[in-house]
């Protein structure tokens, strides 16, 4: 008998909406520590800057702000964990929508300023169910705004990158939905038992065609932190990179990811 279908990860509402808001302040709070050399700097995206960089975080933000504009689709036609493998898309529609952002507002601070109060009164106005029209598909408003915790964090972290000492904290909560969604969407993109993907403290998840594990020590382990997991998943940095940095752990013959990340392009 085939093994029940696993149901979908569920994220609470008021967390993910918290989680969003929160580390938006930390962005907002370090971009006002962004001298105009600091804002010159190059980033480990191809052709921006840090002031790009940091344009475009909030453009991540306010995306919900135009999908909630849109007509209200009819139901949900994607889950959540599918939506990193639909990302990249439009690539040159999102620089060329960034650099107008970034020459349009040349106070990023007071910008993003404007997006954490113009987001926190969408919060007020709108329920938890209600449905958005995204890039991905129609998505429940809280369940994309998990995906909205990936883009801060992602992009927090090439902040942290392209600044050194700016320190940019990672938001626990952000921090554990992000880790859990890339997993998910690993699980989805390469459905199994044979091997299990650790990424402490937040997530496990099974994956990979071959025999299920059910008990005891899992044949094939992939270990790794969650900073190295989203970097390893956005393609920030390769599979042997990490492994001859020791930043992940695989044992077994089906512990090789190398030919199922990134995850988004």
């Amino acid at each position: 008998m085939p093994p029940a279908k696993k149901r979908p990860r569920a994220y609470d509402p008021a967390r993910t909406r918290a989680a969003v808001l929160a580390q938006l302040d930390r962005v907002r709070e370090a971009a006002a520590r962004l001298t105009p050399e600091r804002l010159a700097l190059p980033t480990r995206l191809d052709g921006w800057t840090v002031r790009e960089l940091v344009a475009h975080i909030g453009m991540a933000v306010t995306s919900v702000h135009r999908a909630a504009e849109l007509p209200a689709p009819p139901k949900a036609d994607v889950q959540v964990a599918s939506w990193p493998l639909l990302t990249g898309a439009d690539s040159a529609g999102i620089d060329a929508f960034t650099r107008r952002l970034s020459a349009g507002h040349p106070d990023l601070t007071a910008h993003l300023a404007d997006v954490d109060r113009s987001l926190r009164a969408l919060f007020d106005t709108y329920p938890a169910g209600r449905l958005l029209a995204t890039n991905a598909g129609a998505l429940e408003l809280d369940d994309y705004l998990v995906t909205r915790c990936v883009e801060l964090i992602v992009h927090t972290d090439d902040l942290n990158a392209a600044v050194p000492g700016l320190d940019v904290p990672y938001e626990r909560q952000a921090l554990a939905a992000t880790t859990r969604l890339l997993a998910d969407a690993l699980a989805l993109k390469a459905p199994g038992g044979s091997t299990e993907v650790r990424v402490p403290p937040y997530a496990v998840v099974q994956c990979v065609e071959g025999p299920r594990h059910t008990r005891g020590t899992p044949p094939n382990v992939v270990e790794t932190d969650p900073l190295t997991w989203l970097r390893l998943a956005t393609g920030r940095l390769s599979w042997a990179d990490a492994l001859a940095g020791a930043e992940v752990r695989a044992s077994g013959g089906r512990a090789d990811l190398s030919a199922l990340l990134p995850l988004m392009s």
